[in-house]
């Protein structure tokens, strides 16, 4: 399993602040000396992720609440299956419920997603790439359950390493000079191109690796050739899963894909009270 972020507590104590607030309302007409037993349910097939971020919600609200689980991140799970089981104070366990589950469906989403690209490209040496178009406040969270998924990361964000765009490059004079300029510090260095002859001028000026800003299909194969494996190459823009093993199939070492992170359609998660 990947490494979880080190940020899990202060993210979690930001979304119960949005959602509790100055105290649970509704949960505060509950007995407060009362216990539940509860169990989480998926209502479709998923692969599971966000459980640290879950257990997280608990602790913070009261760490007497047992949480015991019966799947794992990364792991595939089926309709109806039981994911866990949580006792303790009701009034605890219904005020964590909505951002317990928020974590867990948004995580899951993005881990599933993930997957569904990461199998059409188990056959061939491209790997998938997530990129820097997450949730604000969420980006290691949703980077660790595209790696649950099966994907690889990009950069976590603008200090760990250099992506010239083309602003960048307008900015600088040239992808040249941006390069020279960029070699000035120890991170990766990685150069958007948008034709073959910037791809050329990114290899002479010694680029780690090449981002193929839409490349028709027959311009990757080509990029390839040029390459001869100097530098490592990524093919981003427009794809879709009917796209990934034409893309695939150039020889390419990666693809991108912004909507991994961007556009998330939560899996369906559903706590039952026993």
């Amino acid at each position: 399993m990947p490494a979880l972020p080190d940020d899990i507590p202060e993210t979690v104590a930001i979304a119960l602040r949005e959602d509790v607030g100055t105290g649970d309302s509704t949960a505060n007409l509950i007995p407060a000396d009362s216990r539940i037993t509860a169990h989480v349910i998926t209502r479709e097939p998923a692969i599971l992720c966000g459980t640290a971020w879950f257990d997280e919600v608990f602790r913070q609200l009261d760490k007497s609440v047992q949480i015991t689980w019966s799947a794992h991140d990364g792991e595939s799970i089926k309709i109806d299956q039981p994911i866990c089981k949580l006792s303790g104070n009701a009034q605890t366990i219904l005020t964590g419920e909505r951002t317990a589950l928020n974590f867990l469906q948004l995580l899951s989403g993005t881990a599933t997603v993930t997957h569904e690209y990461a199998e059409i490209l188990k056959d061939y040496k491209t790997r998938i790439l997530d990129t820097r178009k997450t949730i604000p406040g969420l980006r290691t969270a949703q980077k660790y359950a595209v790696l649950c998924g099966g994907g690889k990361n990009h950069r976590m964000g603008l200090y760990d390493a250099i992506l010239i765009k083309e602003n960048h490059k307008l900015a600088a004079g040239s992808i040249t000079a941006a390069i020279k300029e960029a070699k000035k510090h120890d991170v990766p260095i990685e150069t958007e191109v948008e034709n073959l002859a910037e791809l050329e001028e990114a290899l002479a000026a010694g680029t780690d690796s090449v981002l193929l800003d839409n490349f028709d299909l027959e311009g990757l194969r080509q990029a390839v050739v040029i390459n001869k494996g100097r530098a490592i190459l990524e093919a981003s823009g427009g794809v879709d899963k009917e796209k990934l093993r034409s893309i695939a199939e150039t020889g390419v070492d990666f693809i991108s894909i912004g909507s991994l992170t961007k556009q998330v359609r939560a899996i369906d998660f559903s706590m039952r009270f026993d």
